[in-house]
């Protein structure tokens, strides 16, 4: 057996023994002895994408939901450059991407050979782990380091604490092929009964009881806030009831459950008058990053305490005084019994949010917010939604209901509109999988220029799998958020921040051969969310001026409620 197939084999082989299910191609040449390994691996679903960057993001949007590590593959040269924003992405979101990228050996490098750059290194600190694998030689010894190396590399990318994106550039020589010899100077099978070449032992953090924290007594003034990444929902909904504080959770926290969930917080915090009273504790869990008046309470904190196992753990505001590993254990002796009331007024403030919210859903015709509200609604039990940046999860946090049927997912790392088309694609994919391909719809809801610029993930072929997957597009021809941002109405505005793109997006779509309709009412929007199958797109036209003189009517309307 040539030595480029042999290491291909060896590796892929390991890598399910360490539960990988999913791996992402990208075609080229140098990688064939990779991508022939997976092609005859039963046990592991391929899917292959002609963008790099798409396989990339589809690669995230598998791992990120289902948890497990996934290999995206390419080949050399720029090939494995355009995995970069996605390795950025699974740096900040510590989602378990394996990049194996395929390269020359090195006698060709530094030569002017065709495809070829300096891969070494080539992402940086943004991985957890790099390693050259080597030119693989059919020496005694090899089948050792190959197995540990991808069992180190898995351990990496899934670390509890900081797991993240692993890098293994592999270096292969001709032939790239089978040649048809099974000899090698040693066995190429693994641990007996499929094990793994090496267990890796996790030792979770040790917990400790929130009297340990705040002491013998309960603060009446705190507040439980939740971002991104939260591990255990149920823990983190838990301690707020038990302890009698408000909770103000991201909508990728997954935490917004139960009656001290508060709806609308970020026009309640933005609102100066209601929200002058800072708490006097504040638990942060997760990453919050979306709304601008809510970092500002937590750094008027009077104490704040950061639950995050990362050595570089979330606090934006730089007025965290402490951080532990894990959400803290409760004294149920201890807990608060009645609603105080501290709590009471943030409940009052967040039902009338929610009024003047739901009746902005149910206006005769779909606004951006209104369009939020509805799929958070419209969205089926046991389903998935998966936002885009900028305006739609925004929008998202404003109208989200208090749902414990439904996961959203976002790409929160780098928070960018790159390959959300295709993350989307995987999420759902990975979530479907996992409900066993009968239940768990998803939407995804994206603007305009997000969907524009990973049109590419729709470019599928007829062998790749497909999920039920409804892309509902924000057409407002443009950069929406921009307009409530400080550059709105200056000189050039249009050209450099608003964009338009002028393109008819049912008829993009059209091209990939995705079905589309164009909707303008909460009712339509509704129905085609929950009619159809496969991958569909639902485009609702929306006008960007309109949309940025709503924000302030909403906030206008929301301090009107509060000072009846």
């Amino acid at each position: 057996m040539n030595p480029s197939t042999a290491l291909a084999r060896v590796l892929v082989d390991e890598l399910v023994r360490c539960g990988v299910t999913e791996a992402v191609l990208a075609p080229g040449s140098r990688s064939a002895p990779l991508a022939l390994a997976l092609y005859r691996e039963d046990r592991i679903r391929l899917h292959v994408r002609i963008d790099e960057r798409s396989a990339a993001y589809l690669a995230i949007g598998l791992a990120r939901v289902s948890g497990r590590p996934v290999p995206v593959v390419c080949t050399s040269g720029t090939a494995a450059a355009a995995l970069h924003p996605a390795v950025l992405e699974a740096d900040l979101g510590n989602v378990p991407l394996l990049v194996l990228t395929a390269d020359r050996p090195p006698e060709l490098r530094g030569t002017g050979a065709s495809q070829t750059v300096d891969q070494l290194g080539l992402y940086g600190r943004a991985v957890r782990m790099f390693a050259e694998v080597g030119v693989p030689e059919p020496v005694v010894g090899q089948v050792g380091y190959w197995r540990s190396l991808v069992g180190r590399a898995v351990a990496a990318a899934t670390g509890t604490a900081v797991g993240g994106p692993v890098h293994l550039n592999l270096a292969f020589r001709e032939p790239l092929v089978p040649d048809g010899d099974p000899s090698w100077p040693e066995s190429l099978e693994g641990r007996e009964d499929g094990a793994v070449w090496v267990w890796v032992d996790r030792i979770e953090p040790a917990s400790m009881p929130v009297s340990e924290l705040l002491g013998e007594g309960i603060p009446e003034r705190g507040a439980i806030v939740a971002g991104d990444g939260v591990i255990t929902a149920s823990s983190v909904v838990s301690l707020a009831e038990h302890l009698g504080w408000p909770l103000f959770a991201e909508p990728t926290s997954n935490c917004r459950l139960g009656p001290n969930a508060i709806a609308g917080y970020p026009l309640l915090l933005a609102d100066e008058a209601f929200a002058e009273d800072p708490p006097d504790v504040v638990f942060t869990v997760g990453r919050p990053s979306l709304s601008r008046p809510l970092l500002r309470w937590l750094g008027r904190a009077g104490t704040q305490i950061v639950m995050d196992s990362r050595p570089v753990w979330p606090d934006p505001t730089r007025s965290a005084c402490r951080v532990i590993p894990r959400t803290p254990w409760l004294n149920l002796d201890s807990v608060a019994d009645t609603e105080s009331a501290w709590l009471g007024r943030w409940r009052r403030a967040g039902r009338a949010a929610c009024a003047v919210l739901d009746a902005e859903r149910e206006s005769a015709r779909l606004t951006e917010v209104g369009v939020a509200g509805v799929v958070g609604a419209a969205l089926p039990a046991g389903g998935l939604l998966i936002c885009g940046p900028s305006r739609p999860i925004r929008d998202v946090e404003l109208t989200l209901p208090a749902r414990d049927d439904i996961t959203v997912v976002a790409n929160r790392g780098v928070n960018g509109i790159d390959g959300l088309v295709s993350t989307a694609i995987g999420a759902a994919l990975a979530h479907q999988h996992a409900c066993g391909g009968v239940d768990g719809p998803a939407v995804a809801l994206l603007g305009d220029l997000t969907y524009l610029y990973d049109r590419n993930g729709l470019l599928l072929a007829p062998e790749d799998p497909r999920p039920d997957l409804v892309l509902v597009v924000v057409d407002n021809d443009g950069g929406g958020i921009f307009g409530t941002l400080p550059q709105a109405g200056l000189p050039g505005f249009e050209r450099l921040f608003g964009t338009p793109h002028g393109i008819d997006l049912c008829a993009d779509a059209a091209v990939a051969g995705i079905p589309a309709v164009s909707v303008t009412t909460a009712h339509e929007l509704t129905d085609a969310i929950r009619e159809g199958s496969g991958i569909r797109l639902v485009r609702v036209p929306t006008d960007r001026a309109d949309a940025a003189k709503l924000q302030i009517a909403l906030q206008e309307a929301v301090g009107a409620a509060l000072r009846p």
